[in-house]
């Protein structure tokens, strides 16, 4: 008997796991995953963007000529990550190591220990690569230049600040920004010059004080290893750091700027047959990509350390 493909139950699985396992889960939460519509071709997310002019002068005693003063565009986003994977599965294994080898334990490692380590990765380097290249067709977008300070204790603040500034002059929302850094970052933040800290003393005991920065003035601060922070990788089999990658310190963003569409187009085991030898197979594939959308480019900055 044939398997039935649960790809629609897989990625609502899926989706509501992304938040709390992956590194970047807040940004897969975005809410522009559900505001734009899928084209027909199951892989181009298209995205309304509209313009209108500005106010003009006004008088009591004349009416001028109606006309229309919004235009409407359409920018398409193509899905171009397509990714898959299958095993074959004995009976004999699942009985004889008492269902530790079973299909649900099987996809269950891959998921946490190579796919949603692939998802991070994938998404900090994309979302890197599309900040930092011109748009080629029409000139329309520039390059953000990311910072390339060598942090330290005494200037980290500071150069979060200018970060920040930078966001505030583009009128980024200041609620909802959130900022990834590297474990060492993170360290740095807890002896950064000027940083006041809360102690949080649980008892009596003066062991048990709270050190961890979980914010810093409204920015959320989300620490992120610095493997999965990476300007580029290699996913021709799972996921390597590229051999040229530099290294992401700090990812500054508000999650309003991305769109993160995943389309799971098949997620299937089938039962052992003849054709499989008498073993379980497991297969699954994906559409799925990260964007920045073209009117919020300045809601992403990065400080990176060059030569690594």
């Amino acid at each position: 008997m044939p398997g039935i493909n649960y790809a629609e139950q897989y990625s609502s699985e899926l989706a509501q796991q992304y938040p709390y396992v992956l590194n970047f889960g807040a940004l897969y939460a975005t809410p522009n995953n559900g505001r734009y519509r899928m084209g027909e071709d199951g892989k181009t997310v298209y995205i309304p963007h509209i313009t209108t002019t500005g106010r003009v002068n006004s008088d009591r005693d004349t009416i001028a000529m109606a006309t229309r003063n919004y235009d409407n565009a359409w920018e398409p986003k193509t899905l171009s990550h397509h990714r898959k994977w299958s095993t074959l599965v004995h009976p004999k294994d699942i009985d004889q190591t008492n269902e530790v080898a079973s299909i649900a334990n099987v996809t269950r490692v891959y998921n946490e220990e190579q796919k949603f380590p692939e998802m991070d990765a994938y998404t900090i380097s994309t979302l890197y690569t599309l900040a930092t290249t011109a748009d080629e067709k029409d000139g329309s977008k520039k390059a953000m230049e990311p910072d390339k300070t060598v942090l330290t204790a005494a200037n980290i603040l500071s150069v979060i600040d200018s970060l920040m500034v930078k966001m505030d002059e583009a009128r980024v929302p200041v609620n909802g920004r959130i900022l990834y850094v590297t474990s060492q970052v993170r360290q740095l933040l807890k002896t950064a010059d000027g940083i006041a800290r809360q102690l949080d003393v649980k008892g009596n005991s003066s062991s048990a004080i709270n050190r961890e920065i979980s914010r810093l003035d409204e920015l959320e601060v989300v620490s992120v290893p610095s493997t999965l922070m990476k300007t580029k990788y290699d996913f021709t089999k799972g996921w390597k750091v590229a051999e040229d990658a530099k290294q992401i310190n700090l990812f500054l963003v508000h999650p309003s700027a991305v769109i993160t569409p995943v389309s799971y187009e098949f997620a299937q085991l089938d039962s052992p047959s003849a054709v499989t030898e008498g073993k379980y197979i497991y297969f699954e594939e994906s559409d799925e990509d990260v964007f920045i959308l073209n009117q919020r480019q300045d809601a992403l900055q990065f400080n990176i350390t060059e030569g690594e």
